[in-house]
């Protein structure tokens, strides 16, 4: 598996996505949308960093599954119910990428919404990634 960032000189320099990534590979793993759930399927934490935090992860334990790792993701997707707030966290929110998931960036955007699926859920993270290899049994 291949995934190689394009980030041109002539378009504003990245920061904390790539502008593109193509990928090479066997498999394709489409991520669904995850909140900030806890295993009892509750949303935990009051904040958006908090929520992201859980989100992510929660997105980033889906693709160890299905047995990619972070560098496997080409593109990911962020919901934001706020997303004035999202812009006022983003260097905190970029901190708890970079602890969670490493500098390898995916394509990436930022839409905001009126709401989720689960009116508590202040962000939402969806993806897919590429890998090399047979599917997990």
């Amino acid at each position: 598996m291949s995934l190689h960032r394009h980030n041109p000189a002539d378009l504003a320099p990245p920061t904390g996505f790539s502008h593109a990534v193509t990928a090479t590979g066997t498999r394709f793993v489409f991520l669904a949308g995850q909140t900030a759930l806890d295993s009892d399927g509750t949303v935990v934490g009051e904040t958006l960093t908090e929520q992201f935090t859980t989100a992510l992860a929660n997105l980033l334990t889906a693709l160890r599954h299905a047995g990619g790792t972070p560098a496997d993701l080409a593109r990911v997707t962020v919901y934001a119910t706020d997303v004035e707030d999202y812009r006022a966290h983003a260097r905190e929110l970029g901190g708890i990428w970079r602890r969670l998931a490493g500098r390898d960036y995916p394509a990436m955007a930022v839409i905001g919404v009126v709401r989720l699926w689960d009116e508590q859920a202040l962000v939402e993270l969806d993806g897919f990634a590429v890998l090399d290899g047979p599917a997990h049994a």
